[in-house]
């Protein structure tokens, strides 16, 4: 399974479940999951799932993914720093680290883990500097 986003259309969520379009669409009627149109799509027919807890919550209730043995990475709810991220800049972080490679992905956690968050901070250029 791939990482899930925290937006993702039926046919991707499916793809990285291993199940049927028709299944999400099934799940999406049944649960009532919050779901949004994508602009530009002919029809109007496609959605974007919203993979919130209760999304989460029904994946890891199935049998197919409790059985399997690896360790399922789901976008956790991140945790913030400092004071709160401005309101678009958080999409933006999380749309960054979902589009890099694994070994992108490793090196960042790496770094973080070596240096803290000032530490990266740091290497960006951006980190306040206190007197």
């Amino acid at each position: 399974m791939k990482k899930l986003r925290s937006k993702m259309t039926t046919e991707e969520l499916a793809e990285s479940l291993g199940v049927a379009r028709q299944t999400v669409n099934r799940w999406i009627r049944l649960k009532g999951w919050k779901t949004e149109g994508v602009n530009g799509v002919k029809g109007g027919r496609a959605r974007l799932i919203h993979i919130d807890a209760r999304v989460k919550e029904h994946i890891l209730s199935l049998p197919a993914i409790r059985s399997r043995q690896a360790v399922y990475q789901l976008a956790e709810a991140p945790s913030l720093y400092g004071e709160p991220a401005a309101s678009n800049l958080l999409p933006q972080i999380i749309n960054t680290l979902e589009n890099m490679t694994q070994v992108e992905q490793e090196r960042l956690q790496v770094l973080l883990a070596r240096e803290g968050i000032h530490g990266f901070l740091t290497r960006l250029g951006i980190a306040e500097v206190h007197a």
